[in-house]
């Protein structure tokens, strides 16, 4: 067995009783079983899908030996810098996880709509185990070695659940931060759980706040979609170079529901994020999209699979990478319709541009059809700047940095048109624009301001 499972394997065996302590019977049966299916040998982390991506190996991300808070110990953290952001009219109800600890805002429970829960995972895993039980580890599979690893091993969370029927007017907002005096890993958990009819617009934000010291972060987001349900959810990441995160994403849907999510990534040391959505009723939607600007020796992965397994669901993929210097991107995406989803609508589409000689992109897109009635298709590019068009705008008089400047965010702009959380869109040109010109380091949207 590598080292990367070993090691925690051990932690937690020798600190058992204090990591099951902090949440509840409806949390520890999952990781219970998961400790169970972990064994003591013989399991590895899965390396990245794409042949010639090595270094995104999940195996190599865990191998090294950072610390965990056991025993919850407090550490000093500016919560309220990582809400200053640049952009105004970003209206949303907040809370944040420093490390891998809820923090909610100060009056979070008393603006949250009747109907609606935003808390702890550990709180809810005592005040609601039955809420908790109907859905947290039965969407994610557990013979995911690393959904084990996190089940294993998370301590907190978060959880919300909205009611059948309620629509929740101001988007929640959940802020990641690493903040430590020594190198740490952070187990998080999120548990989303929409009701029939039941409408929620998230975003997720990471963030670092100490940028020299090495972090991991091992990310599990579950979300069971009620019938007729609606769910956006946005990431936004800025993190630093030394911070190393594996996000996995697992979504179920019920008949009629409609689920858009949208990654973006500015900046980050190695990132790999996994989605996985099971269209599982009649007359679902999904739709995924992201963009990613690489450079230095950044490492982006994202991998997608969309599984239709009803008849008459229309799924959309969308993402698009700018990679520069010597950062490497790939993109792996799959589309599987099931001999039970006739009149199926999918499609995927993936654009890049190296912006150096040095820059790679790998992608692998794939279809598997087991059905007749579909319309399906798929594609994937790499190229460089316009040339034309760059000279084009130099004889105007646009000097050439500035030209190529426009052109990236120009290439980005059909995923940020995707986002419909009100003054994301915005935020998120403005985040582009600075990004390409030079101006926006580690968090560089939430310091100082």
């Amino acid at each position: 067995m590598g080292n990367s499972i070993k090691q925690y394997i051990e932690l937690y065996d020798a600190c058992r009783d204090e990591i099951e302590s902090s949440t509840g019977a409806a949390v520890n049966v999952v990781r219970t079983r998961a400790r169970a299916f972990l064994g003591d040998e013989g399991l590895r982390l899965p390396d990245c899908h794409t042949e010639g991506f090595e270094k995104t190996s999940i195996e190599e991300m865990f191998a090294p030996d950072y610390g965990v808070n056991v025993r919850r110990l407090g550490i000093p953290v500016d919560v309220g810098a990582s809400f200053r952001c640049d952009v105004p009219n970003l209206s949303t109800l907040q809370a944040t996880v420093v490390n891998d600890k809820f923090v909610p805002s100060a009056d979070l429970d008393t603006r949250l709509p009747e109907g609606v829960k935003f808390m702890s995972l550990s709180r809810a895993s005592v005040e609601c185990p039955g809420l908790v039980a109907s859905a947290y580890g039965k969407i994610a599979p557990a013979d995911n070695v690393a959904v084990a690893l996190n089940s294993m091993m998370v301590q907190d969370g978060v959880m919300i659940h909205v009611a059948d029927g309620v629509e929740v007017e101001k988007p929640l907002q959940l802020v990641n931060i690493f903040s430590s005096p020594t190198p740490l890993a952070a187990f998080r958990r999120v548990l989303i759980v929409l009701g029939k009819g039941a409408r929620l617009r998230l975003l997720l934000c990471d963030h670092t706040q100490e940028c020299e010291r090495r972090y991991l972060a091992s990310q599990v987001i579950e979300v069971k979609a009620g019938a007729g349900s609606s769910l956006e959810v946005c990431q936004l990441e800025e993190a630093s170079d030394l911070t190393s995160r594996y996000s996995q994403l697992f979504v179920n849907q019920a008949e009629g529901s409609n689920v858009r999510i949208n990654s973006t990534t500015l900046t980050c040391g190695v990132t790999r994020n996994d989605y996985n959505v099971a269209l599982t009723g009649e007359h679902c939607e999904c739709h995924l999209s992201g963009m990613a600007i690489a450079g230095g020796k950044m490492h982006i992965d994202n991998s997608t699979s969309v599984s239709h397994k009803a008849s008459r669901c229309h799924s959309n993929q969308l993402f698009k990478y700018v990679v520069d210097d010597e950062a490497e991107g790939a993109f792996e995406g799959s589309i599987d319709v099931t001999a039970e989803a006739p009149y199926t609508e999918a499609f995927q589409t993936n654009r890049n541009l190296l912006a150096s000689t040095g820059a790679r992109m790998h992608c692998k897109p794939q279809l598997i059809i087991n059905n007749d009635e579909v319309k399906c298709s798929h594609g994937a590019s790499t190229g460089q700047l316009d040339e034309d068009a760059l000279f084009y705008m130099r004889q105007r008089g646009i000097p050439e940095e500035e030209a190529r400047r426009m052109l990236m965010q120009a290439f980005m702009s059909d995923v940020i048109d995707s986002v419909s959380i009100p003054g994301l869109q915005e935020r998120l040109r403005h985040l582009v624009s600075r990004r390409f010109a030079g101006e926006l380091g580690d968090c560089g949207a939430c310091r100082g301001k």
